[in-house]
C-alpha cells in the first residue's frame, strides 16, 4: 500500500469512527433531556397511553407516559401518530402555521435550549420523520403516509 492510500484509508476509518461516536441514540442522547425535561409530568408514575386516554377526561392536566422508548414512540409513529412532533414543534413547520406547540416550552429553560432540544429529536427520528400528520387526515392535514413513517429512524 502506498502512503497515499494509507493516509486515505486512516482518514475514511477516522471520519466512520467520528459519525458513529456523533449518532443519536435513545439511551445516550433522548432519555436524559425526556427525564430532566419532561419527566415531572411525562415519568414512570404517569398513565400508559391507553389509561390515560381514559383518564384525561377527568383531568385535562394529565401528562402521558413518556420515559422509555416505547411510550414514546407510541406518540411519533403509532397510536398517537404525529403527537410528539405537534406537541414539541417551534411553530416554524408549515403545518404548524406559525404557532408553537403546546410542550414547546418545556423543552428547556431557555429559547436557545429549547431549540438545541429540539434539533437533538428532529436529527434523531432522522431526515424527513419531523411531520405534524396524524394516521388518518383531519381538517386540511393528509394523513400520514408510508414513505413519512418509514423516514423515522429513532436509534434505541
Amino acid at each position: 500500500m502506498t502512503r497515499l492510500s494509507t493516509t486515505a484509508v486512516l482518514a475514511l476509518a477516522g471520519m466512520a469512527l467520528s459519525a458513529n461516536a456523533q449518532e443519536l441514540t435513545w439511551q445516550k442522547d433522548i432519555a436524559p433531556m425526556i427525564k430532566a425535561e419532561c419527566g415531572e409530568c411525562h415519568g414512570a408514575d404517569a398513565p400508559e397511553y391507553n389509561d390515560w386516554l381514559v383518564l384525561r377526561e377527568k383531568d385535562k392536566k394529565l401528562g402521558s407516559r413518556m420515559d422509555t422508548y416505547p411510550h414514546f414512540m407510541t406518540y411519533v409513529a403509532w397510536p398517537a401518530t404525529g403527537a410528539m412532533q405537534r406537541r414539541l414543534d417551534d411553530g416554524k413547520s408549515p403545518a404548524a402555521g406559525g404557532k408553537p406547540g403546546n410542550m414547546y416550552k418545556y423543552l428547556g429553560g431557555n429559547d436557545a435550549e429549547r431549540q438545541k432540544n429540539l434539533q437533538i429529536i428532529k436529527t434523531w427520528l432522522g431526515e424527513g420523520a419531523w411531520n405534524l400528520n396524524r394516521l388518518k387526515a383531519r381538517d386540511n392535514v393528509p394523513g400520514v403516509t408510508k414513505e413519512q413513517l418509514e423516514a423515522i429512524k429513532a436509534k434505541y
